[in-house]
This record gives C-alpha cells, structure tokens and sequence, in this order.
C-alpha cells in the first residue's frame, strides 16, 4: 500500500488558520465560568457578546445582531411612505379618468362637428345629438364619483367605458388589486392564485371555508382531517405545512401583516384601504370567508402581532404590493427580534431560520448565528462539559482545562525573577523525572537515558571511525563514557488547606474573583506538578464547609453576613491531622473575624468583632500551632481591624502575612507556594 504524501509551503498570511475549537472557547469564558460557576450562565454571556476566532475573525453575538436588526427596521421606517399605497392607487384610477374624458371629448368633439355640418342627414343630426347627450351625461357621472377609493373602484364598475383603452386599464388595475390583496393576505397562496380564474375564486373560498370548519371542529374537542385537506387543496400552499397548527400560523402571520399595514396608516389611508378591500373581497365573494377566518385567527394567535404598527416618517411611496412586502419584512425583523431576546441557550438558536437570518442581516450574521449555535455541543463533543440531570456541568477534563488557564494567565503576569523556570539547585534520587540529564559519574544512581546514551555513542563513533548517514547499518558499541543518566528531584510531600473567604464583603469589593481564580490556579498547579501533594479546600462566612478540589469551579459567595475564621481553622486542622509532611494553611481574606461557633455549634455573628469571636478564633490558631500548621494570610484590602489581628495571629504562629491587592493577589500566593517547595527541599 502506497502511503500518501503531503507537501508543504511556508506560511504567507493568506492561508485559512486552525477552526476555532472548544479550548479556545474554554479561555473566553474562563472568567465567567470562574465568577459564577455555571457553565451555561457562561455561555449564554458568550452567546450575547460574541468572540474572536483563531484567525481574528469576530463572530457576532446576540446583542450586535438585535442592535443590527432595530437599525434595519429604523432604516425602512425612515425612508418610506405608507401613503403611497393609497397614492398610487389614486393615481392610477385618476389616470385611466383622464383617459376617458379625452375619450368623451372626442366623442362630444365628432358630434358638434355633425351638428354643424349642413349636408348631414337627419338620422346622422339626432345621432349627434344623443352622442352630446351621452357624453354629456358620462362626464357628469365622472364628476359625481365618489372621493374615497372604494366609491371611486365601485362607480367605475357601474359605469360604461366609452373608452376602450380605458376600460382596458380599469380592468387591468382591478386584477392587479385582487391579486396584490390575495397576496398580502396569503402570501403562501399566491403563486397558486396567480391570476385566478372565477372557478379558482371558487376553491379558495370552499378551501377558507373548510379551514374554518376545521378550527371549529377542534374548538369542539374533534381532531380535523388534515390529511384530507391537504389532498384537496394542497396546490395553495406550495410551503407544504405538515401540520393544520403550522398552516394556521402562517396564515395568521400574513393576515396579521396585512392589519399591521392598516395600523400604520392615517385614519383616513387606513378607511380607504379598507372599503377597498371590502368591495373587492366582495367582488370575489370571499369576504364572509376570510372575516371569520380572521377572527378564528386572532383567537387562535393572539400574539401574531394583530396590534402591530410602525411610524414611517420617510418620503418615498409604497404602493400596495410593495407595502405589503415591507409589511413581511417588518413582521420577519419583529419576529427574528422576538426570538433571540428569548433565547436562554445556543441550543436554542439551531431553531432558528438561517435563510431568514441570511436575507434579513447577511451572510455574516447567519454565520455567526449557526456558529453560536454549535457552542454547547462543540465543547460537549471536545468532553469538556457534559448535560447531568437537566444542567451543563465541567467535566474532570474541563475542570483540568480551566485551572490550566487561571494558572497561565498568572504565570504570563510574573516577571522571570520571581518565579523563573522554578529550577532548583539540588538534585538527587527520587522517582519524578525532571526531564533534563546528565553524564554518569560514579556513584550516580544508574537511571540510564537510553536516547541520550545511544545517540553519544553514535555521534562518537561517527567522529572517529567515519561512520553515518546514508542508510548504512554498523553496530553500537557503548562505553563507559557514553552513559548519560536522568536527574530527577528530591521529592518531598507537603499538605496544604486553602481556606477562601466567601462573605459578602468579597463581591462588594470586586474581591472574589482574583480569589477564586488563584484558588483554582493554585489547585492545577499542585494537581499538574506536584501530584504527591495533598490540597484541600475550606470556604468560610458565617460558618465554614470543606469543599472538593473539583467543586471549586461551582463556588459562589454567601448571601449572609460574618468571617467564620475560626470554624474555618478547626477544619483545616482536622483535614491536615490526617495528612503527612509539612503542613499549612493558605487563607485569602478581605477581613477580620466576625463569627465563631458557640458551644451548640450554632454561629454567633457581631460586627464590629467581639472580644469572644477574636479569642474563640485565637484558640483555633494556638491549635494549628500546635500541631505543626504554618498559616500564611493574605489580606486582600485590609483595613486597621484586619492588620491588627493578623499581626497578632502571625506573631503567634510563626506563619507569614502578605497585604496584597486583586492585581498581585496570585502572584503573591503561586510564588509563596513554590518558595515553601524550595524551602522544604533546602531543609532536607
């Protein structure tokens, strides 16, 4: 089998980069995930503001695309006149008027000429003088028209041409109505109503007709024969609804729209409207039909936005065809608006219409909006969060994922002398690699790097005997001189408690996401570099609980007042009493002890402090002191109460205090943990 071949290029810039995938994704929601702990909350936060892809690309989140949706809808609004559909109509009807008074004129003008002519006969005088008579009266029929549409559409149907092209245009206009009014109200339809026939007229009643006996029957508690009715009149709906509910909502968006329309007008454009509907729905005898309908509709979807108008202030007419587009338009924008206001998850979105979001926003949008919606499964399909009973929760893998970019996001902000590679001076026998070697020397313990040892023999060889390249096989022969072994660290176990203070003074002061985030930095550092080593974790308020490792993420603070140091102590003791080597506790505060247990185990809580809180709190201390416990405090804006009583607890056990701001909180803490690594091997 003929392996395949790659070939490769250097990199120019105009390449595609790496897909954006579900680490980086990890790293953009890392801080919400750490302040709320609720995997979803972070998504939702990424869905509504957007990210940065690997190629610097922005993916739009849901407060761009609302914001990019209302300047849509303000930009129609402002450039477009509802009058016209009234204007245009008007128009049209004035002109083809016109068109027939020329006609009379003609008429009346042929007359008087034969009434003037005296070799004309008897029969051609009286002729004339009924054609003055007739014109005569037509003109006056015209002028008596009616000033409102519907009366002018209603007298020029009663009224006899005289014409021709006149009468063309008049019935032209008329099937362009009727069908522009089918179309604004069954939008779905109009291709199949495309100009319709009086026998098509006639199925499309029967068809709203049998759609309200329908919604009748089902009102009744009968289950209508939608099968049925889509073999008999399926060819109107050419969206094929599979269900009587989605053809119903359909309908009731279009008819909906078409009372949008009639919202937005004037008083008066909207009477106009109106009677002109009427008296062509009478026309087509669809009327009765489609006003119960409508109501049917209105009960049914209450919500379809039958009381929907818009202020349009531009100046550019619309006529009735195209009022009735920018009617869907507006009803779409509304709807898409609607919809992602209302979506609480990226799963949410993948319901959406992406060809809707394409026409109405770009191809940008709808891209950004199918990649929103892939989030959650994209990091579930990466097994970085999975669905437990009906919640989003880290895996052990995201868990991992999350401590490793708290703790890189710290170590990037450390300068080099304080922290370094961490190398230290000395090293000896122990089992945890170091991943650097050395060349063997007597008494060395024998932990041969066989590559390193290997590749000195060939590289030695090769020097001196002429040996390499090519292809060619020759034998290794080893010596003494090539033994290279692989230094590894003294390793020594130590046991820490990290005591985190969840009173409410952390969040009110911004403090208790620095704290949180070093908290779990501090807990992939231990878990990644140093995994002999024991860390457990306290959270203290006005009482304290021993929380996992793993449930860091899910912390919040407490919505009570009081800093319970000293049942925070007592538990930290006692998780340590079961631990070896040396130990600590790692406590980050932003202030002094304010509750203790009384002798029920219920808390007591005072502020300021009592004399009974500080001295219960100092006997927990002289405890740990006693059993070997070194506490190292860092005070997060602390003010005179809490300096006085740290200085007091370091004086008495020997332990370390650092007065620290959320800027070097972490810098402080990594760097203190790695110093007591190196003190403990120094002292060993």
């Amino acid at each position: 089998m003929v392996g395949q071949r790659y070939r490769y290029s250097r990199w120019d810039g105009t390449q595609k980069g790496f897909d954006f995938d579900a680490f980086d994704l990890m790293g953009q929601m890392a801080d919400d995930l750490m302040y709320h702990g609720d995997p979803m909350a972070a998504l939702r936060r990424l869905m509504q503001e957007g990210f940065e892809d690997r190629d610097g690309q922005h993916v739009e989140g849901l407060r761009e695309m609302l914001r990019q949706l209302r300047e849509e809808r303000q930009e129609r609004l402002e450039n477009y006149d509802l009058g016209g559909v009234y204007d245009e109509i008007n128009s049209d009807l004035s002109d083809l008027i016109d068109v027939e008074r020329q006609g009379l004129d003609d008429r009346s003008a042929v007359a008087d000429m034969q009434l003037g002519d005296p070799d004309a006969s008897d029969a051609d005088q009286r002729n004339a003088e009924l054609a003055k008579e007739t014109t005569s009266a037509k003109a006056m029929q015209l002028d008596m028209l009616p000033p409102d549409l519907a009366g002018k559409v209603r007298g020029l149907q009663n009224y006899e041409f005289e014409s021709n092209e006149a009468q063309q245009r008049f019935e032209e206009l008329l099937d362009q109505l009727r069908q522009q009014l089918v179309d604004q109200q069954f939008s779905s339809m109009s291709q199949a109503m495309s100009n319709p026939s009086p026998e098509d007229m006639a199925r499309m009643k029967n068809m709203m007709a049998e759609l309200n006996r329908m919604l009748e029957q089902r009102a009744n508690g009968e289950e209508p024969d939608f099968e049925a009715f889509m073999e008999e009149y399926g060819d109107f709906f050419p969206t094929h609804p599979e269900t009587l509910d989605e053809l119903l909502e359909d309908m009731a968006r279009q008819m909906a729209a078409m009372q949008a329309m009639l919202n937005s007008m004037t008083p008066e454009q909207r009477q106009q409207l109106m009677d002109l509907s009427n008296q062509l729905m009478e026309d087509l005898d669809l009327n009765f039909e489609a006003s119960r309908l409508s109501q049917n509709l209105q009960q049914m979807f209450p919500d379809a936005g039958w009381q929907q108008g818009y202020d349009f202030s531009g100046f550019d007419p619309l006529g009735l065809a195209d009022g009735s587009s920018m009617m869907r338009e507006l009803g779409e924008l509304d709807q898409l608006e609607q919809f992602l206001q209302s979506a609480n998850s990226p799963q949410a979105l993948a319901e959406v219409d992406m060809e809707q979001v394409r026409r109405l926003l770009g191809d940008q949008a709808a891209d950004s909006m199918e990649r929103l919606a892939d989030l959650t499964d994209l990091m579930e399909r990466q097994g970085l969060l999975h669905a437990k009973e009906g919640r989003l929760e880290l895996t052990p893998k995201g868990l991992r994922r999350l401590g490793q970019q708290a703790l890189g996001e710290l170590f990037k902000r450390l300068s080099p002398d304080k922290l370094g590679k961490h190398d230290m001076d000395t090293t000896g026998i122990g089992h945890e690699r170091n991943y650097s070697t050395k060349p063997y020397e007597f008494g060395d313990p024998f932990n041969l790097n066989i590559e390193r040892t290997v590749g000195n023999a060939i590289r030695r060889q090769g020097s001196s005997e002429g040996i390499g390249g090519g292809g060619v096989n020759f034998p290794v022969r080893l010596t003494p001189d090539d033994f290279e072994i692989e230094r590894t660290e003294k390793q020594v176990r130590s046991s820490t408690v990290l005591m985190l203070d969840l009173s409410l003074s952390m969040p009110m002061r911004d403090n208790f996401l620095p704290a949180k985030k070093v908290a779990i930095a501090l807990h992939a550092l231990i878990s990644s570099q140093f995994p002999r080593d024991y860390l457990g974790v306290v959270t203290f308020s006005e009482t304290a609980m021993e929380l996992k490792p793993s449930e860091l993420p899910e912390v919040s603070w407490d919505f009570v007042y009081g800093t319970n140091m000293q049942h925070g102590f007592m538990l930290s003791r006692k998780m340590l009493a079961k631990e070896t080597g040396t130990k600590q506790i790692i406590m980050i505060t932003d202030g002094e002890p304010t509750a203790h247990l009384n002798n029920d185990g219920t808390p007591f809580f005072s502020y300021p402090p009592t004399r009974e809180t500080v001295n219960r709190t100092m006997a927990e201390v002289v405890r740990c002191t006693r059993a070997g416990i070194a506490i190292n405090t860092f005070m997060l804006d602390p003010d005179s109460g809490l300096r006085g009583f740290v200085e007091r607890l370091t004086e008495l056990n020997k332990g370390r205090a650092f007065y620290t701001n959320t800027e070097n909180l972490g810098d402080y803490v990594l760097v203190d943990f790695i110093e007591h690594k190196r003190s403990i091997v120094r002292g060993r």
